[in-house]
């Protein structure tokens, strides 16, 4: 590609130099010129990153956030050329500690060669599909949680077809073997939390949360339960109604759209996958308290739920801006509470907590391969919610692959029973989890 003048490329130049001193990554950068600037001692590595002008740069510089940052890659203005977000991360992490050294760059040359972009035009960014509320759910009613739900899911079950598994199932899957594919990872997470809960025919098992209906379908077909859902959104539960008819279930299975806080009955087992992490913090009293009102007094319940790690402070979680970028663009109302704290309060609350078991690794592969699905079909899916959606989503499914990876997320399963004075009502070992 022919060279294009521009008097901004020579500091972009020195720019890019400066930061391969200290990054030293197996990436490039392109610029809009079409030249590729290593980031590394490899010339020509197949991963880059492109800038699509000068404009972007000056934008960065006037408003150095996240969330410009993830404007302009909704819009195209900067991009991945060779691989995926996740490739870029773990490129970025190979060579060892990367704030470390980022902060080891000399600012003085850095700003530098910033400056002659305070004069160039800054690029407008785009604007991805954007949550229009107050998406941190700062004093939330309950009407906000259905809000929250609908709109993480009016992206469409079209959409959502193109990556999860065969079940369409949207939440961690359970790898026996790092190859499985996803359809068996799904299947058998389905499994395992149906024995986990010792599911036997007759059981009354209420599923919150019960996305598409492949749980529920999976314990009574298999476990002979009488089940239950609930959602809060109805193109979910339109799914599965559909499915429920088609497995000939009626009668057996049921699901209608209802808050955690207006759920009514009796149930002998409990389980609740993926969706502890869109209650908020302020909500867990009641969360638990609605649970433990309606579970039978020798019955089990299952909580799955992605978490952060302790501080090491007792004291709260502060808003950072990765969370507010996930509140905004896929999670209105999300917020993670650390494992310490949800198994204090479920104890608060008349839990026994009998097991727990991390998933993290899981998950991250879980995401992954939802990644790569997604960008295997990626002109489907702009056609369904368009390209900034589609670019946004899969920035949010690397980045939560890389944050399983490295350990900034977690996931546990814990399984509880209503506290007793008596026997558990858990067999005295876990064999019976893992026979054939």
């Amino acid at each position: 590609m022919t060279t294009i003048p521009d008097r901004y490329l020579a500091p972009a130049r020195r720019l890019v130099a400066e930061i391969a001193r200290s990054l030293d990554a197996d990436i490039a950068v392109r610029l809009w010129d079409g030249s590729l600037l290593p980031l590394g001692s490899r010339p020509a590595p197949p991963l880059a990153i492109a800038i699509g002008s000068p404009g972007v740069i000056a934008s960065l510089i006037r408003r150095p956030t996240l969330d410009r940052l993830i404007q302009h890659y909704a819009a195209g203005q900067i991009g991945i050329e060779g691989g995926t977000l996740i490739d870029l991360g773990r490129a970025i992490e190979a060579g060892g500690d990367s704030r470390r050294r980022i902060r080891s760059v000399d600012k003085w040359k850095v700003a530098a060669a910033l400056w002659p972009f305070l004069l160039a035009p800054a690029e407008r960014p785009g604007r991805g599909r954007a949550y229009a509320g107050d998406e941190a759910g700062t004093g939330r009613a309950k009407d906000d949680n259905r809000d929250f739900i609908t709109f993480h899911y009016d992206v469409g079950n079209d959409f959502y077809r193109l990556f999860l598994d065969e079940h369409m199932v949207y939440s961690c899957a359970y790898f026996t073997e790092w190859s499985n594919g996803l359809d068996q990872a799904q299947a058998d997470k389905l499994e395992m939390i149906c024995r986990k809960l010792r599911l036997k025919p007759g059981d009354r098992f209420l599923d919150i949360g019960c996305g598409w209906g492949a749980l529920v379908c999976h314990a009574a077909e298999h476990h002979g339960v009488i089940a239950h859902g609930i959602t809060l959104s109805d193109a979910q539960l339109t799914v599965a109604n559909s499915r429920i008819r088609d497995k000939g279930l009626e009668g057996r299975v049921t699901a209608e759209i209802r808050d955690y806080a207006d759920i009514e009955g009796t149930f002998d087992k409990i389980a609740s996958v993926g969706m502890y992490e869109h209650i908020g913090i302020a909500n867990i009293d009641r969360y638990f308290g609605a649970v433990r009102r309606v579970l039978a007094p020798d019955g089990l319940f299952l909580n799955h739920a992605i978490s952060r790690r302790a501080k090491k402070k007792n004291r709260r979680f502060s808003a950072r801006a990765e969370q507010r970028a996930l509140q905004k663009y896929i999670f209105p109302g999300g917020e993670l509470d650390d494992i310490g704290h949800t198994i204090s309060a479920m104890e608060r609350h008349g839990f026994e907590v009998h097991d727990v078991e991390g998933w993290r690794m899981h998950y991250a592969r879980t995401t992954e391969l939802w990644c790569e699905r997604l960008a295997a079909r990626s002109s489907e899916a702009i056609a369904i919610v368009g390209e900034p959606t589609y670019r946004i989503w899969m920035a949010y499914l690397a980045g939560c692959s890389l944050a399983f990876g490295r350990g900034s997320a977690r996931i546990f399963q814990t399984l509880a029973s209503r506290s007793a004075r008596g026997p558990s009502p858990l067999p005295p070992t876990r064999t019976d989890l893992y026979r054939p």
